[in-house]
């Protein structure tokens, strides 16, 4: 019987490692995940980056050299991180070919600070995919308003995208519409539609921790009988948006002409509240087509003792429904409750980055110190 791992890809469901830093690089571990626990993709994000580069392993060559340079902070950390998604990049690209250039990818994210910057991040996007220079690398672009054209520019430039942060349905359908337009900007330009590819990050554990506190305010049984329900329901009905989006004649003839559906990418996988099984979000999640990018926790839980009963998603849009209509019912507001994570999501990252930022002038300042 083939192992949890194997049966998630069996069910068509990418795994991908919601971690990445030079030591996964340099000591084979990165290759390790991809040979035996089926792994098929990285993502990164400011938060990793910091945690990476401040336990210092693996890049204090590249910090001295670049104090050397006189680089600062923010060209230090373009450098490093660059460098590691590149390399990533390489390790991943026997992936990347062996699936026809669908998975094999890792994921890259322009500053946080920008998230209100169309101009600005559009321009990293373009910077950031030129620098790595792989084709299986994504850019990740938030999905906050002010980030919507970027996504569609970054699309109509050839650029592939990994779009973040969305915890709402009815921001999902924006970004939906955003990979739409770039896309016919993109045939209108004559790019090849079908080296364009995009994920779309739909947030679900964050979900349930906010709910789920505002559900103990209330601590009314109807509200009690609806906890840690609602995040499972709310990605369960993005799916439901994707399939109904990309059956549209708009999407079908893109996809005639060779574009790409733009996946669904299940983030924030791993259990925060520790009553609830450590690979809910996995088990309870699995559909055609989808990717789910773990923590490492995570993903040797699932691929110790999870259990794969196969799609567990498009049977249950009813009762996905239902679990919001509940909500709605006991008195929470949904949209509160995802306009608030978006927000707290974009300053997360941000204050993570001036973290990074932080980290890396004190190892410029430590390495030009110990060249004197």
């Amino acid at each position: 019987m083939s192992n949890p791992t194997q049966q998630l890809t069996d069910q068509g469901v990418s795994i991908w490692l919601d971690d990445l830093s030079r030591r996964r690089i340099t000591t084979g571990n990165l290759a390790d995940l991809i040979a035996n626990h089926n792994v098929t993709g990285i993502t990164t994000n400011p938060t990793i980056f910091a945690g990476a580069i401040s336990h210092g392993e693996g890049y204090q060559d590249q910090v001295a050299e670049l104090a050397g340079r006189g680089a600062d902070a923010d060209q230090a950390i373009f450098e490093i991180t660059t460098t590691d998604v590149r390399d990533a990049c390489d390790i991943m690209n026997g992936v990347y070919e062996s699936t026809g250039h669908v998975d094999g990818r890792v994921s890259i994210e322009v500053s946080p600070d920008l998230s209100d910057d169309t101009a600005a991040t559009t321009a990293q996007a373009a910077l950031l995919w030129k620098t790595v220079d792989r084709r299986n690398a994504y850019i990740k672009i938030p999905a906050t308003r002010a980030s919507l054209p970027s996504i569609t520019a970054s699309i109509a430039a050839g650029i592939s995208v990994n779009v973040t942060l969305i915890f709402s349905l009815d921001r999902y359908a924006e970004v939906v519409e955003a990979y739409l337009a770039g896309l016919e900007q993109a045939r209108a330009a004559g790019l090849d539609l079908s080296e364009i590819f995009s994920v779309a990050s739909f947030f679900v554990s964050r979900v349930d921790t906010e709910v789920d506190k505002r559900i103990a305010a209330l601590g009314t049984d109807a509200a009690t009988a609806l906890k840690s329900k609602a995040g499972i329901a709310n990605a369960r009905l993005a799916y439901e948006l994707f399939e109904t989006s990309f059956a549209t004649d708009r999407a079908k003839a893109l996809l005639a002409a060779g574009a790409h559906l733009q996946r669904p990418l299940w983030a924030s996988t791993g259990v925060k509240d520790p009553s609830l099984p450590d690979t809910l979000y996995v088990t309870e999640l699995v559909a055609p087509g989808v990717v789910n990018t773990m923590p490492e926790k995570t993903l040797d839980a699932v691929a110790d003792h999870g259990v794969i009963t196969g799609d567990t998603v498009t049977g249950n849009y009813a009762d996905a429904h239902a679990v919001l209509d509940s909500l709605a019912d006991v008195g929470i507001d949904f949209a509160d409750v995802t306009q608030l994570l978006e927000e707290e999501g974009v300053s997360k990252f941000v204050a993570s980055w001036h973290q990074l930022a932080d980290t890396v002038t004190e190892a410029l300042s430590a390495a030009a110190g110990a060249d004197k």
